[in-house]
C-alpha cells in the first residue's frame, strides 16, 4: 500500500472515538478541500495529502491545551513509514501552523502546502458543516447555546481564545465570520465567499427565531 493509503488507515483509527467536529470525516472532508483546492495551485502534493490527514491527529483541545502532541505523533508515525526527513519537517510544520488560536499571532513558517491545507481546514470550519460542528463542540463542551448578555470578545490573545467558554453562537463573530477574509489561495476565498453569506442567513434567522418574530 502507499504510504497515503496506510495515513488513511491509522489516522481512521487513532480518531475513531473523536469528537463529531474533530473525527475521520472531519479529516476527509479537509482532504477533498485540499486536493480540490491543489488542483489550482503549483504544490508538492504528497506534502499537501500528509499535511491534510494529519493536521488533527491530536487536537491540542482535546489534550489539555499541548501543543506538542500533534507534532510529535506525526513525527513518530511518519518516521516509522520511512518519509524522508524533508518531507517530515514540511508536514510537522504544516500541523504546527495550521491552527487559528483567535487570529491574533505571527506566523512561524509559511508554505505554499500550509496554504492550501490551512484553507482546506477552515472551509470545514464554515457554511452547514461548520454550523453542525460548532453546535456539536459546544454541547460536548457543556456550553449554553446563546446568551445575549455575553457579547462576542474580539482581538483576542491566543491564551484567552483557547480557555474561552462562551456561549456558541460567540464563536461565529470570534472566528468562523473573520476566515473568510484569512484565506490564501484563490480557490479557497471563492469558495469562503458562499460558506461565509450561508452563516450570515443562519444568524439572521436565529436572531429572529430567537425574538419571536419568524
Amino acid at each position: 500500500m502507499s504510504i497515503i493509503d496506510n495515513t488513511i488507515l491509522f489516522v481512521k483509527d487513532k480518531l475513531q472515538n473523536a469528537e463529531g467536529g474533530h473525527d475521520w470525516f472531519h479529516i476527509e472532508r479537509v482532504y477533498k478541500n485540499a486536493l480540490s483546492i491543489a488542483e489550482t495551485e503549483t504544490c508538492d502534493l504528497t506534502v499537501v495529502k500528509l499535511g491534510a490527514l494529519l493536521h488533527d491527529i491530536a487536537d491540542s483541545k482535546f489534550h489539555d491545551g499541548d501543543e506538542e502532541i500533534g507534532p510529535q505523533k506525526a513525527r513518530n508515525y511518519l518516521e516509522s513509514q520511512k518519509v524522508s526527513e524533508e518531507i517530515i519537517k514540511h508536514v510537522i510544520q504544516i500541523v504546527e501552523n495550521i491552527s487559528f488560536k483567535g487570529g491574533n499571532f505571527e506566523k512561524q513558517f509559511t508554505s505554499k502546502e500550509l496554504e492550501i491545507v490551512q484553507d482546506a481546514d477552515r472551509l470545514d470550519a464554515l457554511g452547514a458543516i461548520g454550523i453542525a460542528r460548532t453546535f456539536n463542540y459546544g454541547g460536548f463542551k457543556n456550553r449554553s447555546i446563546y446568551n445575549p448578555n455575553i457579547p462576542p470578545k474580539l482581538n483576542m490573545s491566543k491564551e484567552e481564545y483557547k480557555k474561552s467558554d462562551a456561549p456558541t453562537l460567540n464563536h461565529f463573530y470570534e472566528k468562523l465570520l473573520l476566515l473568510k477574509d484569512k484565506m490564501n489561495t484563490e480557490t479557497g476565498k471563492k469558495l469562503a465567499q458562499d460558506r461565509h453569506r450561508f452563516m450570515e442567513l443562519f444568524l439572521s434567522q436565529f436572531y429572529s427565531e430567537w425574538e419571536g418574530e419568524k
